[in-house]
């Protein structure tokens, strides 16, 4: 009798199995337990999109690079930065999921050998993966209505911004690192300004590489884009050097229409260039191209 009793209390004590649902990654479908309690978070544009769902976090990277995620991380273990994971600190944390991408993709085997972890990297469809970042995450936390909210909050913002910015010209974006620049097209990593803005580029031939392709201010002068969309490297990553103004403060750059008519959009880097894709990067990012046109 007193053996069965103890048996019924070790059942009672084990956990019920959690609940899982299957949704979509970068690695493809993967079932994850809903509702998980101590989650980790290497990547910014995941901490992002969770901090806008109202969400906060056990473990995350630093340094974070954007300020507003901050709320989310309140409190947060560190485990690491977006390259080099402090893998005895995420063991030790046991947490029920890890959420990577991006810069941290690539220790995602390690990282899966630890604990639950998944690949939500934003990489080709900025907007498209972003968007559904934003709904697993609501699915997988019980803020589907939350995730459903933003969606529709963004979409209205995306419909306002491509109104404003319609017909008013070829477009380049560029990203200055100190004294460098360099290019960036439709098919590049802040592509999605030309196809969801539907902004015409400049110059079509822009080599599709991942830092972009190194260009003079030459190029610029040739390029004479209508609108010019600056994102500085340095500032998005905390780093001293000259910042996008004093390295575009130059005869040629000055000698295009973007500048002559005040078409030359410096970015909130770090939302755009850190956590790229995460709802409220790509609301804030649209935020500024909105009030730019709206000021001229």
């Amino acid at each position: 009798m007193l053996k069965n009793v103890v048996a019924l209390l070790a059942c009672l004590a084990t956990p019920v199995f959690a609940e899982t649902v299957t949704i979509d990654t970068y690695a493809g479908e993967v079932e994850v337990q809903t509702r998980p309690e101590t989650v980790a978070v290497f990547d910014i544009a995941a901490l992002d999109t969770l901090d806008a769902l109202g969400l906060s976090v056990d473990g995350v990277v630093a340094p974070l690079f954007v300020p507003y995620v901050a709320d989310a991380a309140a409190g947060a273990d560190n485990v690491g930065s977006l390259f080099e994971p402090d893998f005895e600190a995420v063991a030790a944390m046991a947490p029920d999921l890890v959420i990577a991408g991006g810069r941290s993709s690539r220790e995602v085997p390690t990282l899966s050998g630890i604990a639950p972890t998944i690949d939500m990297t934003i990489w080709e469809d900025t907007v498209g993966q972003g968007l559904a970042r934003l709904k697993a995450y609501g699915v997988i936390f019980g803020k589907e209505a939350e995730a459903e909210a933003l969606r529709a909050e963004f979409a209205d913002k995306l419909a306002v911004t491509k109104a404003a910015v319609a017909d008013q010209g070829g477009t380049l974006i560029v990203m200055t690192n100190g004294p460098k620049v360099s290019a960036y097209g439709a098919a590049g990593r802040f592509g999605w300004l030309h196809t969801a803005l539907e902004l015409p580029e400049a110059v079509e031939a822009v080599e599709q590489a991942t830092h972009g392709e190194a260009i003079s201010f030459e190029f610029i002068k040739d390029a004479d884009p209508e609108i010019l969309i600056v994102i500085d490297r340095l500032a998005a990553t905390g780093q001293d050097g000259d910042n996008a103004a004093a390295t575009l403060d130059n005869a040629l750059v000055k000698d295009t229409r973007a500048f002559q008519s005040g078409n030359v959009i410096y970015l909130d880097s770090a939302p755009i260039y850190i956590a790229g894709g995460g709802i409220q990067s790509m609301m804030l990012t649209l935020d500024q191209i909105l009030a730019a046109f709206a000021e001229g």
